[in-house]
């Protein structure tokens, strides 16, 4: 019997170890994970090289923070905190170091410390490091040899925001176009979960608090909607200044128009739930939709939930062997919804003639099923491209214009002959 129980355990721990290991190795690629482990070494590396060049008392700490804070999840956003970060420091330490000399510390002059670094902080640009200049100035005002210390605490930054850089280019960040791909698809999932769901709702007579927790579930796709803005935010941003990407352009146009196209569709989902909703607060004692109708709205809303599902598998395998087969099916889909639509719109238009109660919402529902399908359009798509990649380029050259016109002008100032006065 011991036996047996000993084996049942032992079975369980080996069923439960490998989902466990298998749950850890798909976690490897997140954002965090993998933020977690880089600011950990580049920190460790920070100390023991601030040890190394400097002194180990006291103990340098603030280079580890310093590279804890300038390695960011993006080169670009590592050089740009790099540069804040060392600019927030040493603002502080200068104007610690003039109150030091001056007034000391008391409890009159730690209040005039903080107001007068903070606004050094925004004067010098520091952004969110703005709190650093009055915490680096507290911690210098509130130490004897402020002199000394002020020196060791400027080299301590810059030994750990010199870490912190070259750690993340030497170690380049990994490029989270495909997490962003991956939040893309998980949101046309959901969307099409939801359209799936209503198609299964049109036929036979709907409750009013289930057409309304459709609606709700609707509207729970822009909170989806802001955090896959997010991830993409951070994909674009790990395209700038990276080594490893060639097509950055093109990558992140294609994912931000993309997304543009999905939260459009997201909008009109919910409005498109709304109309159904209002629909069955008008019948609550007879179905939705007639029979035909109800099954012509049905193979509407199947297609272009699968028209949706394409269109973001097609957008996130742009440089894939699977783009053109996604292509062909969000073609075939779109056609097939089509083809639905306009049978729907002839059997709503007969409907009305016999019955024209609710007539405005049969309307508003073909007008949102219009404008999701006109979005989805793949032709539309690749107009909405070629502005976008137009757009940037007259920015692009705008902006190149703008840098030589003021070198230009700077160069005939520079020219120009000094008048001497005479002397008088």
């Amino acid at each position: 019997m011991s036996a047996r129980r000993a084996n049942g355990n032992r079975q369980k721990v080996l069923e439960v170890v490998p989902r466990r290991l298998r749950e850890l190795a798909q976690r490897r690629h997140q954002p965090v994970v993998v933020q977690t482990v880089r600011s950990a070494a580049a920190a460790t590396i920070a100390y023991a090289t601030a040890v190394w060049l400097l002194s180990a008392q006291p103990p340098p700490l603030l280079a580890p923070l310093t590279a804890l804070l300038v390695v960011q999840v993006t080169l670009y956003a590592t050089l740009t905190s790099g540069i804040r970060r060392v600019n927030a420091v040493v603002a502080g330490v200068l104007i610690a170091v003039a109150f030091s000399e001056m007034v000391g510390l008391s409890w009159w002059s730690l209040g005039l410390l903080i107001i007068s670094a903070l606004v050094l902080g925004h004067l010098v640009r520091a952004g969110e490091f703005v709190p650093e200049v009055a915490i680096s100035a507290m911690l210098v005002l509130g130490v004897s040899h402020s002199t000394d210390l002020a020196l060791s605490r400027v080299l301590e930054t810059l030994v750990g925001a010199v870490v912190g850089l070259l750690f993340n280019t030497v170690f380049v960040p990994p490029v989270w176009v495909e997490t962003a791909g991956d939040s893309i698809e998980d949101l046309a999932r959901r969307m099409r979960t939801l359209m799936l769901d209503l198609a299964d709702q049109v036929g036979g007579r709907i409750p009013v608090e289930q057409a309304a927790a459709r609606l709700h579930t609707a509207r729970r796709l822009d909170h989806d909607v802001v955090q896959v803005d997010a991830s993409l935010a951070r994909a674009e941003e790990s395209l700038r200044f990276n080594p490893r990407v060639k097509e950055a352009l093109l990558s992140r146009i294609v994912l931000r128009t993309g997304l543009d196209t999905l939260e459009i569709c997201a909008v009109v989902l919910r409005v498109a739930t709304r109309t159904l909703t209002d629909l069955a607060k008008h019948r609550t004692d007879e179905d939705l939709f007639p029979p035909e109708i109800a099954t012509a709205l049905r193979e509407l809303l199947m297609h272009t939930a699968g028209a949706v599902e394409s269109f973001a598998v097609l957008i996130t395998t742009q440089v894939s062997r699977n783009a053109e087969e996604a292509e062909t099916f969000l073609l075939t889909e779109l056609s097939a919804s089509r083809a639905s639509r306009d049978h729907l719109a002839r059997l709503l238009l007969e409907a009305v003639r016999e019955d024209p109660r609710q007539w405005q919402l049969h309307g508003a529902l073909l007008a949102e099923v219009d404008r999701m399908l006109d979005e989805l359009d793949v032709e539309k798509r690749s107009l909405r491209l070629a502005e976008e990649l137009d757009r940037y380029s007259r920015e692009r050259r705008g902006r190149r214009l703008l840098s030589d016109g003021r070198l230009r002008r700077l160069r005939r100032v520079r020219r120009r002959p000094r008048v001497r006065r005479p002397n008088r």
